[in-house]
């Protein structure tokens, strides 16, 4: 069991946060303490919001008084509706938080259910929780609870330990934001990639992309990211899905971390000697594309070429299973940029456009490969030519979604002045 404490500033960003969940029927409340509810046993955010102003606004000092924790099991236990909400209650309790205002909501949007718990670290006094120790006092006390309630150790897996088994996004199936959510969290957690469009090469194995958007809100810049699935021709299909409806984990902020411990850990770390024999081998043994392909396959290697509209290739993004790796050809060598592919490849007649090789080496055409790790895809004409992908936040609007996260925030600040101001 793992459990994170986030702070803030605004208890009505993290109840609406949760509350969107609930509407969404992908999260539900199983507990309240000390806050006024329907009578439904569903939040009133004018009821709730009572509930905890007089702890707020005895400390006007604090920054961030708001507490957004998440409390996360082994994704092989089992727990009920009543065991989260006993684990919810002795938690607050061990924490010194016990007797606080606080909701617990269980979520169930992805796999792995969960419980999320909104409180205010500042007693009925206005005085401040300490919290100095707050992160180790969190671990003995889930430790404590695993014990209590017979669940498995969340202790931190090892590299070597095989990967969730993931597949190619399947738009017939429904859900798709939790499908792209799974892979998308998955493969910024496991892999290690430099840039966004090497992210993005690893993530059109599994029938997603994912583009930079670039906006101004209220006079300052704004970053975000938003997935869309695609079909076996890079084509997007669906409606986009911002970062901020499944998850920080998946969101600009995070990628960004990725993306630093990516560029340290494969400078410091020979990532590049292994898939560049692997490469090199199979470029001295060619007869053809298709075999070429064959023998990266076979040695857990990947490879995702970009292609203009004239069929030149002018792109080629590895991603090595073995090492979790993703790195452009050049970074092993001049030897391995796209114009050497490009040479290779010219006279071949394998058909270029979506060649999928399976784990048997036997060529079929369509999304017939259950899991990318396993499989082959090559992306031909990959993100229309376009090396770094970005889109204009006016055109996302279109679609009747704010795909600012930080405004979302902003936003439930604004309302909240309002309501005080109508008080």
């Amino acid at each position: 069991m793992v459990a994170k404490i986030g702070k803030g500033s605004s208890l009505h960003g993290a109840l609406s946060y949760n509350q969107e969940k609930v509407k969404e029927q992908q999260a539900k409340i199983i507990f309240s303490n000390r806050v006024m509810m329907n009578r439904d046993g569903s939040v009133n955010m004018y009821l709730a919001n009572q509930s905890f102003a007089p702890y707020l606004d005895a400390n006007k000092n604090t920054e961030k008084p708001v507490l957004h924790i998440s409390i996360n099991p082994h994704p092989d236990d089992k727990v009920s509706d009543e065991m989260y909400s006993e684990i919810a209650q002795t938690y607050m309790q061990k924490m010194g938080l016990g007797d606080q205002p606080y909701v617990v909501y269980k979520h169930e949007d992805l796999d792995r259910q969960h419980i999320h718990i909104v409180t205010v670290n500042l007693d009925e006094n206005g005085k401040k929780i300490g919290d100095s120790n707050n992160f180790y006092q969190s671990k003995k006390i889930t430790r404590e609870l695993e014990k209590i309630y017979n669940l498995h150790a969340a202790e931190k897996k090892k590299q070597s330990e095989e990967l969730p088994t993931l597949k190619r996004v399947d738009y017939q199936s429904g859900d798709i934001k939790k499908q792209i959510a799974n892979i998308s969290k998955s493969l910024i957690k496991n892999y290690r990639f430099q840039s966004v469009n090497e992210f993005r090469a690893l993530l059109s194995l599994y029938g997603v992309t994912v583009e930079e958007v670039k906006g101004e809100v209220k006079g300052k810049n704004y970053s975000g990211l938003v997935y869309s699935a695609i079909n076996e021709k890079s084509e997007k299909i669906g409606n986009p899905i911002k970062a901020s409806v499944m998850g920080k984990s998946v969101g600009y902020d995070a990628l960004q971390s990725r993306l630093e411990y990516s560029v340290k850990y494969m400078k410091e770390h020979k990532v590049f000697e292994s898939p560049k024999l692997i490469v090199g081998s199979a470029i001295s043994n060619y007869t053809d594309k298709q075999t070429f392909l064959n023998d990266l396959a076979k040695n857990n290697i990947n490879v995702v070429f970009r292609e203009n509209t004239e069929g030149r290739i002018y792109g080629a993004t590895f991603i090595d299973h073995q090492s979790r790796c993703v790195f452009n050809g050049s970074k092993m060598g001049k030897e391995y940029s796209a114009n050497i592919f490009n040479e290779l490849f010219k006279d071949d007649t394998t058909n270029k456009h979506q060649l999928i090789i399976g784990p048997t080496g036997n060529t079929t055409k369509g999304s017939n490969a259950n899991n990318p790790i396993d499989s082959f895809t090559e992306n031909a004409e990959y993100n229309n030519n376009q090396e770094d992908s970005t889109i204009d936040l006016s055109l996302l609007e279109q679609h009747g979604t704010d795909y600012a996260e930080e405004a979302f925030t902003r936003r439930m600040k604004i309302e909240e002045k309002r309501r005080k101001r109508g008080l």
